[in-house]
């Protein structure tokens, strides 16, 4: 009993009128070859028949339930519920392969150190198996500054000690998008984020309710990067890395939005760059 408490993995699985790909979320948690874990699903408020769909799972699932309020606060919810040690998230439209959680508590107990850890993943889009760019490769250690440009970490990918959150909070929920990207920066400027470089996390993408769709991702990029900025918890080094980028990222937005007819938005951005002008 002591040692399931002290690995007990908790699954954090939001959703929202996801019921169309939700039970192979949930079926590729509960098929997981490692036996001390607890399913939790938040329903972020659907209005489908996500309710039906859980119902039937019984006790082998937790279901957590509130208004709508957005990724973050549905996995802050599930967090905070959870009774574990380590936190391992899966989205909705993703699912696991049989032996991820085992592999990844194995790495945990191999280096006792590590508070972070993610696995490689098989992409698929549009029902089809496709080849992540070379941009996309995820490194392993520190990797702050090559994670200012693009978000290198996946939320499904990844498992951590519950007490990291503690120390770094918890999801953004002013954030609709790139929550994970301001979470993974706030965490990977002091703190290694591993990976097992195994594909043991499928994630799907192309549909057309993914929230990436319908938010222009940089202007999140642009205020997390701010804020970290501000809080002074950057080396000299990492602040003149993420100034780079903040202000190229300031730049292409204020450009989107002169082009799309938003001037006093561009000019808000290039005031921010230090530019004086649209390129």
């Amino acid at each position: 009993m002591i040692e399931q408490k002290k690995n007990t993995v908790s699954v954090i699985i939001p959703t929202f009128n996801r019921a169309w790909t939700l039970k192979r979320a949930i079926d590729s948690a509960l098929d997981q070859d490692y036996p001390y874990r607890e399913i939790i699903v938040v329903d972020d408020g659907s209005t489908d028949s996500t309710g039906e769909l859980l119902a039937g799972y019984g006790d082998k699932i937790r279901v957590l339930v509130q208004e709508n309020k957005g990724v973050s606060a549905a996995r802050n919810l599930g967090i905070q519920e959870s009774q574990g040690n380590f936190i391992a998230l899966l989205d909705s439209d993703d699912a696991w392969e049989k032996n991820k959680l085992s592999c990844q508590v194995a790495f945990f107990q191999s280096n006792p150190g590590a508070m972070i850890c993610q696995t490689e993943e098989i992409w698929i889009r549009k029902g089809k198996r496709v080849n992540p760019k070379k941009k996309h490769k995820k490194p392993s250690g520190m990797i702050f500054e090559p994670s200012l440009n693009l978000c290198l970490v996946s939320p499904s990918a990844v498992m951590m000690r519950k007490q990291l959150f503690e120390q770094k909070g918890m999801f953004n929920k002013a954030f609709p998008v790139c929550e994970d990207y301001d979470l993974w920066l706030r965490i990977s400027h002091d703190t290694p984020v591993y990976l097992i470089d195994t594909p043991l996390t499928v994630k799907t993408g192309g549909h057309g309710d993914q929230l990436s769709a319908a938010h222009s991702q940089d202007k999140y990029r642009i205020q997390s990067i701010l804020n970290l900025i501000e809080s002074n918890v950057l080396s000299s080094d990492q602040e003149q890395a993420a100034l780079k980028v903040f202000k190229e990222k300031c730049r292409i937005f204020a450009n989107g939005c002169i082009k799309r007819g938003r001037e006093n938005e561009g000019a808000h951005y290039l005031k921010l760059a230090g530019g004086k002008g649209a390129a």
